[in-house]
């Protein structure tokens, strides 16, 4: 493409839902191509057909490309994905949209293993009409953990806060037993690695929530708190990591604990997303732990408010931004931490002086 803008593969969800709209209303502004190269994978049609009913969305355009290795810089890209025919109904679940939207999901992640765009930013899915004999995930986290592999964390991600979750898309009733020191001091490491290699900490400091009220109450209302995430705690800090906790989750918002610490552990899904959006509206679901750079807007297809020019970009905008700092971020850790050494090989046994280290050549100058 001629220039080293980072290209960006955005893939439009569920285009019965607000992915469409959001996706038009931040890329109205020119300014946003000059930042990135956007390839955008789903239905054309669906931007043709959101494009009118939005104010202020006439310096929207889009080019049509085979493949995004046909992208060009400074213009928003688009790759067809789904069936031609593809009926489009604002607030509606409906098979068709779903597999628009697997369709795009799966196209994005091909051109991304090739190499073809540098990373993904994803517009919401319903996760039920997504379901079919090609996906059975249950969600944007679990899909990429099937594709590249590693130890994926949901993290929710704010200049205010960055939130990981130790277990991601189950039933609550299934929380307590998924919970063990294992998964605590994993999903520990994974978030103290990301937010030093994506995001530029030196040592970061990261707050353990409880899973019982008032963290047990000394065993009165649940005693995980003694038997599993405080030992957790203690072992993750052998390791390297400096958690602390475990804090009783409506206290530590309420008070805002969590001003004093660079990222937070949740238990379950709601016990860290709630408090998220409530005081983040536009914050962004990362997905740590990959090889690759996935964000998302941290908002549902919102079928209440599709079609109606209603949804607000700013979370898209932000997922766009976050993913262009992580792609950064990691080259520059990748750069720092690489050994600058040579490696030599040495037998058993051998004594190597700093004569052997020296090419031949420049031995004279010792």
């Amino acid at each position: 493409m001629g220039d080293n803008r980072i290209r960006v593969g955005i893939t439009l969800g569920d285009v019965n839902g607000i992915g469409p709209e959001v996706v038009i209303k931040a890329f109205s502004d020119l300014r946003m191509c000059e930042l990135c190269t956007p390839v955008i994978y789903g239905p054309s049609k669906s931007l043709a057909f959101y494009k009118k009913g939005i104010e202020g969305a006439d310096s929207f355009q889009f080019t049509q490309v085979k493949n995004a290795q046909d992208a060009k810089a400074k213009r928003v890209n688009a790759v067809n994905c789904g069936e031609e025919n593809i009926t489009i109904e604002p607030g509606k679940a409906t098979p068709g949209a779903g597999t628009a939207a697997v369709a795009a999901l799966q196209a994005a992640v091909a051109d991304l293993k090739a190499g073809h765009i540098d990373v993904i930013v994803t517009a919401p899915i319903n996760k039920e009409n997504v379901q079919c004999n090609g996906f059975r995930f249950t969600g944007h986290t679990e899909f990429f953990a099937s594709e590249f592999g590693g130890e994926p964390l949901m993290m929710m991600c704010s200049t205010l806060m960055k939130v990981g979750l130790a277990t991601i898309h189950i039933p609550v009733s299934e929380v307590k037993q998924n919970i063990d020191a294992g998964r605590i001091v994993s999903s520990l490491k994974r978030i103290r690695h990301s937010l030093i290699s994506d995001f530029g900490f030196v040592e970061p400091r990261i707050a353990v929530l409880a899973l019982n009220p008032h963290a047990g109450d000394g065993g009165l209302v649940g005693d995980e708190e003694q038997t599993t995430i405080t030992p957790a705690i203690q072992q993750a800090v052998a390791e390297g990591v400096l958690a602390f906790g475990p804090f009783p989750a409506d206290g530590f918002f309420a008070s805002a604990g969590y001003e004093k610490y660079d990222g937070v552990l949740a238990m379950y899904h709601d016990q860290g997303l709630a408090p998220f959006k409530a005081l983040t509206p536009d914050g962004v679901n990362f997905t740590a732990g990959l090889s690759v750079v996935r964000t998302s807007p941290d908002h549902g297809v919102a079928y209440d408010i599709a079609g109606q020019d209603k949804a607000d970009p700013a979370s898209f905008r932000e997922a766009v931004y976050l993913a262009l700092d992580v792609y950064r971020n990691r080259k520059d850790y990748a750069e720092m931490t690489r050994n600058p050494l040579r490696h030599y090989e040495r037998e058993k046994g051998a004594d190597i002086s700093v004569k052997d280290l020296i090419p031949e050549q420049d031995s004279a100058e010792i």
